[in-house]
């Protein structure tokens, strides 16, 4: 079963920069062959999708995001990762990783939160 691990959240001020990270496990070599992407849920609210990368590393962002994330993927580390600029108070969520654009069992997720 595939799984996911993501960490790098924390408490950032606006306009700050945050790197997450999601280790993928029980793919192996598969990994490369599957798109992934980058999803938040803002407290309350419904989960979304931000970012996803296919397996040819062609990207894509919601509007939200656009300009300010980079999601980028290591098919050799098996690990996604969201480079995340111009932080704003509206991108506090919890963020998880998972495959794009079906995504399987959820992981535990990391806090983002933009505070000053």
């Amino acid at each position: 079963q595939v799984q996911f691990v993501e960490s790098g959240g924390g408490l950032v001020q606006p306009g700050g920069s945050l790197r997450l990270s999601c280790a993928v496990s029980g793919s192996g070599s598969l990994f490369r062959s599957i798109g992934m992407g980058w999803y938040r849920q803002p407290a309350g609210l419904q989960r979304e999708w931000v970012a996803s990368i296919t397996t040819n590393s062609k990207t894509r962002y919601s509007d939200s995001v656009k300009g300010r994330f980079t999601i980028s993927r290591d098919d050799d580390k098996n690990t996604v990762y969201l480079q995340m600029d111009s932080l704003k108070p509206e991108d506090t969520a919890i963020y998880f990783c998972n495959q794009s654009p079906y995504p399987s069992s959820w992981g535990q997720g990391t806090q983002v939160t933009v505070s000053s």
